[in-house]
């Protein structure tokens, strides 16, 4: 007896459909925009569904099942979906992108084609001071006064090497040679596809308040601008058991429990067990583990125990 197999139509989403090819723009000159897609919220049912069984449907709505499955880290489901990027970055913003080897990429070759002209600007108010506690990050911002003579000298510098590189290819010297006093600030484009697993890894990640400015802007163009339209359950599931969630290790539960149950002596203790702080009477010194624990305890309306005078 011959089975009958239900047809498939492939999935749409008007309201990527709407903003297909158009740039989303990025900083000043840099650009995010969809190129194409693959699936939607109900692809990662589907998936989720031909795993568990028939009787999941009569189950579950498909909202509480994306949200169950990215709740308890099923991640195959959400591999079913991907999208494909066309993104114009900066070339030192790309280096940390690329970083995230779970895309598949296909950048614009300065070997074989004349370099992007375009390069970011910062403006005077713009410039960030180096991080005191992190040494990969920034901390305030130089007065604008300050600022200004350093955008200055940023504009000198790109029109410098950009005359260097125009006179190079104009003598006809190979442009993979010709290429290389351009500044880190110049843009680069590249197409990036990924699955939904993974751009949701790279989002939770680069969206978050410690990640650089400029691949934040990126990071939170593609989040809020496309992932949101194109699958709104993920989204919402993401944004609240990913993104917007606290993560509690071994000993931040032992100490928080302690502290619950009214003995901020024995919290501290367990800080103290852990090399989180130093026996009473010796100096606070700093702590990156302790600091990531203060203010996670923050979010929560926690003192931490090594702050009682």
């Amino acid at each position: 007896m011959e089975q009958t197999v239900e047809k498939l139509e492939r999935t749409v989403v008007k309201e990527i459909d709407e903003i297909l090819g158009v740039p989303l723009k990025v900083l000043d000159d840099g650009f995010v925009r969809v190129v194409d897609y693959m699936g939607n919220d109900s692809s990662v049912v589907q998936a989720a569904r031909v795993s568990y069984g028939k009787g999941t449907k009569k189950l579950r709505e498909d909202e509480t099942l994306i949200r169950y499955l990215l709740r308890h880290h099923h991640t195959t489901p959400f591999e079913m979906c991907e999208i494909k990027l066309h993104i114009r970055v900066p070339m030192d913003c790309w280096r940390q992108w690329i970083r995230h080897r779970t895309a598949n990429v296909n950048e614009y070759s300065t070997r074989y084609s004349l370099a992007v002209d375009a390069a970011q600007r910062t403006k005077p108010g713009e410039w960030r001071t180096q991080g005191t506690t992190n040494r990969q990050g920034s901390g305030g911002f130089l007065t604008a006064e300050q600022g200004t003579y350093f955008t200055a000298q940023e504009s000198e510098l790109q029109e410098s090497s950009r005359k260097v590189y125009n006179e190079r290819i104009a003598a006809g010297i190979a442009r993979e040679q010709a290429r290389k006093e351009l500044t880190l600030s110049t843009y680069t484009e590249a197409y990036w596809k990924i699955d939904l697993h993974n751009l949701l890894h790279f989002l939770a990640l680069r969206m978050e308040a410690h990640a650089q400015h400029e691949i934040r802007t990126y990071a939170a163009t593609i989040g809020n601008e496309i992932v949101s339209k194109w699958c709104p359950m993920v989204w919402k599931a993401f944004q609240d058991y990913l993104f917007g969630s606290v993560e509690l290790s071994k000993q931040e539960i032992a100490i928080i429990s302690r502290l619950q149950a009214g003995d901020r002596t024995g919290a501290r203790a367990v800080a103290e067990e852990y090399g989180l702080v130093p026996p009473p009477g010796q100096e606070m010194k700093f702590n990156l583990e302790r600091k990531e624990i203060e203010e996670k305890m923050k979010r929560l309306g926690i003192r931490p125990p090594w702050l009682d005078v």
